[in-house]
């Protein structure tokens, strides 16, 4: 992917996070790139095409960062509160919409944001687990696999607008409070206690 082109969907899809998909045609896109249509066209085949290579491109961004955040050698526990930041950061500029505009109207795209970032967060969830035991913050007793399926499933829950309506509720608190929840699921005794330190020094930062 030459600049041009990457440029284009970077762009494109900071249209789409902050105004949904279904909302935005290839028209707003061009006039938001301020080029024509038929130098959009030169990018990309239809619309369709454009949304599956922004969720490509995002996908890859969280993993990127995601992985960054890993090297940066923390304990278990302070990774898992950075990735959740992280996170929290990107749902906070996301619209509403735009889950059930790709699930309805994009399926292909659906598809592929779903097995991507499951499998990315079944690993990252995987070993960050491995770290926090070796290092004493977690449970010895932790059944990975099973633990890493739950906390999907209650990813997946942030985004169900019947539980979580967007005019109730912020994505940050949401993700905070799932950290938090998360974490007291899995610590061991020392682990709690560094949790209560760190929730006291950082949760107001957090909610802002």
């Amino acid at each position: 992917m030459d600049e041009k082109e990457k440029h284009i969907i970077e762009e494109a899809g900071k249209v789409f996070m902050r105004l949904g998909v279904r909302s935005v045609n290839m028209d707003d896109v061009a006039h938001h790139l301020r080029i024509s249509k038929k130098t959009l066209y030169q990018f990309v085949k239809d619309k369709n095409d454009l949304v599956e290579r922004i969720v490509t491109s995002i996908c890859q961004h969280h993993r990127e960062s995601i992985n960054a955040i890993c090297e940066k050698g923390l304990n278990a526990i302070d990774e898992n509160f950075e990735i959740a930041r992280f996170i929290a950061a990107q749902l906070g500029t996301m619209h509403p919409s735009v889950h059930f505009d790709l699930q309805k109207y994009h399926a292909e795209a659906w598809d592929l944001l779903e097995r991507t970032e499951k499998a990315d967060i079944y690993n990252c969830v995987s070993r960050n687990m491995e770290k926090g035991i070796k290092e004493g913050l977690y449970r010895e007793d932790l059944n990975i696999p099973v633990v890493a399926r739950i906390y999907i499933a209650r990813f997946d829950a942030v985004f169900d607008d019947s539980l979580f309506p967007a005019n109730e509720f912020d994505f940050k608190e949401v993700t905070w409070e799932m950290f938090r929840y998360h974490i007291r699921g899995i610590a061991s005794e020392k682990g709690l206690k560094y949790l209560i330190k760190k929730v006291k020094k950082e949760q107001p930062a957090l909610v802002r």
